[in-house]
């Protein structure tokens, strides 16, 4: 057994200035997770990452089987698809997804029998495994960062593989937002997946050391990681940081991560930052030879009954989620997926899980900023961004002028959307700013 106490981090490492702590009493619990009900109707779409729609290879009235290719991707960016239920399918569907885009998918009947759901689990050696071949099968089972827009991880092995210094892989364990409670549920559960998932990817991006970056709040989850990684014949360590929203940003967390190389000399070369959800999928691709078929997702909210942490299967529609916590106490005036800060607003409830789900919430009050409401020059947005913009200048000068004219400024910003939370005019500053410049929010 590993001695721990030679171990364990004990300097906290937090980026330097704005942010916000963020509280929600109407999370759920984060102590374990429900398996949701399996769902009759599945509605699985051909777009779950970031490139180009999968190109469906499945007909309607054709029968498929759990874990079956549905969709093949194509081009960059473009992931494979799988049936997450064995069924028919009954129709092609589309229909405009949180975010405003057009999306389009099959709906499939459950009926049958399960292949992999209840059957004994098959595990297969990767240790000999050649780093192509892992990552080739990675890449069969459409893996894809669990998170943000879903870029396939096959893909970022590829650009991180290239790099002439060292590589470390980055777990990213930071729970900056408490909407988060499914990955951290998820990383309680399936600490040992995660670890042997880390595993798996520096061989084939051929890392040189692990690290996981962990809130520091979460001591007992740094000992459990440090225990199932002493497995693996892989320098490994930890890094506590901050849990100021937005600390798991990228930016951000790669500025601490910066600050702990200087400070210890430890030398980290280019960065490879994944999430825990992202791992354990990459231990089932490759340990288990299965496709992702479900999500663990946080369903709360003031409007739903009763919170929880869910493990649902791909394509579940959030009304099942909802009805699961016993539905609505109320008439809830915005439903959403994300989490509140950056949440997309959805105005269908067959809209599904997808691989990049991880919260769903419903809330009684509408949530949408009120009209004509006008900045107070307070300067709250200035002293809580990260990067140190004006939000307020800039959003009075795309108000005026009907465009963005400090574009410049705005490529620092990657919507991180705390100017937005504590504005107390509800000013839309960081959609304004992101929009106008033409970027998309960064999780």
């Amino acid at each position: 057994m590993i001695d721990l106490k030679n171990f364990l981090s004990q300097k906290v490492y937090s980026f330097p200035r704005g942010g916000i702590s963020f509280e929600d009493s109407y999370v759920p619990e984060r102590d374990s997770s429900e398996t949701a009900f399996l769902p009759s109707l599945s509605i699985i779409p051909m777009t779950q990452h970031s490139g180009l729609r999968s190109y469906p290879v499945v007909a309607v009235g054709q029968n498929v089987k759990e874990g079956m290719l549905v969709g093949r991707g194509k081009g960059l960016g473009s992931a494979n698809i799988h049936a997450s239920v064995p069924g028919r399918v009954i129709r092609l569907v589309s229909w405009k997804s949180a975010g405003g885009k057009i999306q389009d998918g099959i709906v499939i009947l459950m009926e049958g029998s399960f292949e992999k759901l209840g059957k004994r689990e098959e595990f297969y050696s990767w240790e000999n495994m050649h780093p192509h071949d892992i990552q080739r099968t990675i890449s069969e089972y459409g893996v894809v960062e669990m998170e943000g827009g879903g870029r396939p991880v096959s893909e970022i092995i590829s650009s991180i593989r290239s790099a002439r210094e060292q590589i470390t892989l980055i777990v990213r364990c930071v729970f900056d937002d408490p909407w988060l409670a499914a990955d951290y549920v998820l990383s309680r559960e399936r600490a040992a997946d995660i670890a042997e998932g880390a595993a798996i990817v520096s061989r084939s991006c051929r890392a040189n050391r692990i690290i996981y970056a962990i809130s520091h709040k979460e001591k007992e989850l740094e000992k459990e990681f440090l225990q199932k990684a002493s497995k693996w014949d892989i320098p490994t360590g930890t890094v506590l940081v901050g849990s100021r929203y937005p600390q798991r940003n990228k930016r951000e967390l790669e500025l601490v991560l910066r600050n702990y190389e200087k400070k210890t000399g430890t030398e980290l070369g280019s960065l490879l930052i994944l999430g825990p959800a992202t791992l354990a999928a990459i231990y089932d691709a490759v340990k288990k030879q299965k496709p992702v078929l479900e999500r663990y997702v946080a369903i709360g909210g003031n409007a739903i009954k009763t919170p929880r942490v869910m493990k649902a299967r791909i394509g579940t529609r959030i009304r099942d989620l909802f009805n699961e916590c016993g539905g609505f106490n109320g008439f809830p005036g915005k439903i959403a997926t994300g989490s509140p800060i950056l949440g997309q607003t959805i105005t269908d409830l067959d809209e599904p899980v997808i691989k990049t789900s991880y919260a769903f919430f419903a809330s009684l009050e509408n949530a949408e900023h009120p009209s004509g409401n006008s900045c107070i020059s307070c300067g709250e947005c200035r002293a809580v961004c990260p990067v140190g913009l004006d939000p307020e200048d800039m959003f009075k000068r795309i108000m005026l002028t009907g465009y963005n004219t400090t574009l410049q400024l705005n490529n620092q910003c990657h919507g991180c959307g705390c100017c937005e939370v504590v504005c107390p005019s509800s000013l839309p500053l960081s959609v304004a700013i992101t929009s106008f410049s033409g970027r998309d929010k960064i999780v």
